[in-house]
C-alpha cells in the first residue's frame, strides 16, 4: 500500500520519490513550488517565499511528509 503524501497544488513541482528504510516520500523542487505560488496565486517572490516556508515546508503531516529540495542550479543562481 502506497502511503506517500502529496502537497496540494504542487504536482508540477514533483521531481521524484525518495525512499528511506520502509517508507517512500514525495520529493519536490523548491524553486518550482515558488514559481507556482508566484504564477498561480499572483504572489510576489517575497510573499511566495514567506508563504512557502511557513505553510508548506513548516507543515509536518506525519512520517511521510514531503521533502522540498533546492537543486544545485538554484544555488548557482543565488551565488552569482
Amino acid at each position: 500500500m502506497s502511503e506517500e503524501l502529496y502537497a496540494d497544488g504542487f504536482d508540477d513541482a514533483i521531481i521524484g520519490i525518495g525512499r528511506q528504510f520502509n517508507k517512500t516520500i514525495v520529493v519536490y523542487d523548491e524553486s518550482k513550488c515558488l514559481d507556482i505560488l508566484i504564477k498561480r496565486d499572483g504572489m510576489t517572490e517575497e510573499e511566495a517565499i514567506e508563504f512557502f516556508e511557513f505553510n508548506v515546508v513548516g507543515a509536518y503531516v506525519g512520517e511521510h511528509t514531503p521533502i522540498y529540495v533546492r537543486l544545485s542550479s538554484y544555488f548557482e543562481d543565488v551565488l552569482d
